[in-house]
């Protein structure tokens, strides 16, 4: 049968008569389906690793799966063919001729249909669906996207196949991407790892720790637990390769986990930065111990969640015991992503407005009263939260990333992400347009002003009432922006607020009350130190312990980092 197949397919195709020696990776494969020689065929399937062809690649696949099957022509030869995804309703498809693309047609030039049942499978075995996986895999590392070309060698250098080896170093001499370089070389050293011979294998572990090899770590302290307990298989020299290697690795990981921890913590800082320089300008110049603020940052939260919503395909939410449906725009893509612009903007606004009630309705009646102020905003807390959970449910609801704040860049092993970079940079433009506030405005000069000496601005005509509604509003419209940050790196939920308002605290007090660098200053060494100390201790006893530390500090220096001062102060 083997034979009469291999005749009919080199014989009677004119298409399909080629030599041993063909470079034409579909006529390699049909050349492999009709070979009768097992080890022949290996071998030909095995010629297709760097074909990139995509039919070929889907043609292996199929004969693999039992989904390549011979179609059998007028004149009695037979074509190897691959059936549509689509079948009509008696359950038949179009078919691909293998060799040429092209779609089986009749006389008349109309597409043909089959049902499987009616041509003939491609026989396999298991040798042959081994050398098609492999193959398939090494397919991948052909891909023209880099980015997929990496994470495929990556992958394959994991499975230490000394059948990939030929491969790695055929594609490291035309590669130029350096990731990809990399990952190759890296590949090739791991491979290389399991190689009988010692002098081969310790080099490549020294290779592994000089390039300093994250992915082969667990690799290398496995080797060496079986080198401990069993010297005289591995050979000399292979405990003390390990031992450098092992070391090296640990060492960068050491520091790209300090690096990479480091940046969240400046990330976390960012946000709590905006959240706390509404808080440093009201509690500088109110003397208003706003419990409420995490709240305020809970409502920018939930607006981004709206927003979303909006731009999207809609939200349901219930407003007084019922429930409200509020249709989305449908938008994809670029449109979609557009939600966070406006969210951001939304944020500010919605924040504000519930700022400028919350002083306006309760705080302008509690004024140089900070107990009955402090007692009065924790029960607004408490009642905000309840409002979030009758409203958007207790459970925390998800707000996605527009498309270009997802995914990340790395350098040296370390990750980082675009949307923190952006938080990072949002902050620092924030911060900009708070002190272009303050030294550049009328209103930031009378903020001032009220703030150094309250009685005195009156006396010179400063309307203090409404300078302290503008500054509070302000101050929460900055906290509901940091709470549209925050849907980007913590969960939006009833409580989010209570996460950061000790923080936010923390900050202002550390920083100095109602100083722009101080709270700069404060914001970075709170966010850090909790990243830093977190992993290590836990999130309870780190935090305990960054709280420790400013009442330590604040014992030594009461009015904080960075002092205001004003003939009403000393005074």
């Amino acid at each position: 049968m083997k034979r009469l197949l291999s005749f009919l397919l080199y014989g009677l195709l004119p298409f399909a008569s080629v030599a041993a020696t063909a470079t034409d990776p579909r006529k390699v494969l049909v050349q492999a389906i009709a070979e009768e020689d097992a080890a022949k065929q290996v071998d030909l399937v095995k010629q297709l690793a760097s074909s990139g062809d995509p039919l070929v690649a889907r043609g292996l696949a199929a004969w693999r799966a039992n989904e390549l099957y011979l179609l059998t022509e007028a004149d009695g030869s037979k074509v190897p063919v691959l059936l549509g995804a689509k079948a009509d309703a008696d359950g038949k498809m179009r078919a691909v001729r293998l060799i040429d693309a092209a779609t089986v047609a009749d006389a008349a030039g109309q597409p043909r249909v089959f049902r499987a049942d009616e041509l003939t499978a491609v026989d396999n075995n298991s040798r042959i669906r081994r050398a098609i996986k492999t193959t398939l895999d090494l397919f991948a590392i052909t891909d023209p996207v880099p980015k997929l070309r990496r994470a495929a060698v990556v992958k394959l250098g994991q499975e230490q196949n000394a059948e990939y080896l030929p491969h790695f170093i055929e594609s490291l001499r035309t590669e130029a991407v350096p990731d990809v370089v990399k990952a190759l070389r890296e590949a090739i050293a791991l491979t290389r790892v399991s190689d009988a011979d010692p002098i081969v294998r310790n080099a490549a572990i020294r290779e592994l720790g000089t390039m300093r090899s994250v992915n082969s770590i667990d690799l290398l302290r496995e080797l060496e637990k079986k080198a401990k307990a069993d010297p005289a298989q591995f050979g000399d020299g292979i405990s003390a390769a390990l031992r450098s290697a092992i070391q090296d690795i640990e060492s960068y990981q050491q520091w790209g986990n300090l690096v990479g921890t480091a940046f969240r913590g400046v990330s976390l800082s960012a946000v709590l930065l905006v959240a706390a320089l509404g808080l440093a300008i009201t509690f500088g110049l109110m003397g208003v111990i706003n419990m409420a603020h995490g709240e305020v940052m809970a409502v920018g939260a939930y607006t981004t969640f709206f927003v979303q919503g909006v731009f999207g395909n809609g939200l349901l939410f219930s407003l007084l015991g019922r429930t409200v449906t509020v249709k989305g725009m449908g938008l994809t893509g670029g449109g979609f992503d557009a939600y966070f612009v406006v969210a951001l903007a939304a944020s500010f606004v919605t924040a504000g407005l519930v700022g400028l009630a919350l002083e306006r309705g309760i705080i302008r009646f509690l004024y140089k009263r900070p107990l009955e102020s402090l007692l009065a905003t924790w029960g607004v807390s408490l009642i905000l939260q309840q409002v979030f959970r009758h409203t958007f449910g207790s459970a925390n609801v998800q707000v996605d990333a527009p498309g270009f704040l997802q995914g990340s860049f790395v350098v040296s092993d370390v990750l980082f992400a675009y949307n923190r970079i952006f938080i990072i940079a949002f902050a620092g433009f924030v911060v900009f347009l708070t002190w272009a506030l303050l030294t550049k405005t009328s209103l930031g000069l009378q903020i001032r002003a009220v703030m150094q000496n309250r009685t005195m601005a009156s006396c010179v005509g400063v309307r203090t009432d409404r300078v302290n509604m503008m500054t509070f509003a302000f101050g929460s419209g900055l906290a509901g922006m940091a709470g549209a940050c925050m849907t980007q790196i913590a969960n939006v939920g009833p409580g989010l607020g209570q996460n950061y308002i000790i923080d936010c605290f923390m900050v202002v007090v550390l920083g100095g009350v109602g100083n722009l660098v101080g709270t700069i200053s404060a914001s970075g060494g709170v966010g850090v130190a909790n990243q830093i100390l977190e992993p290590w201790l836990g999130a309870v006893l780190g935090k305990i312990t960054v709280l420790t530390a400013i009442i330590l500090f604040l014992q030594w220096r009461p009015n904080g980092l960075f002092v205001t001062r004003s003939r009403s102060l000393d005074g």
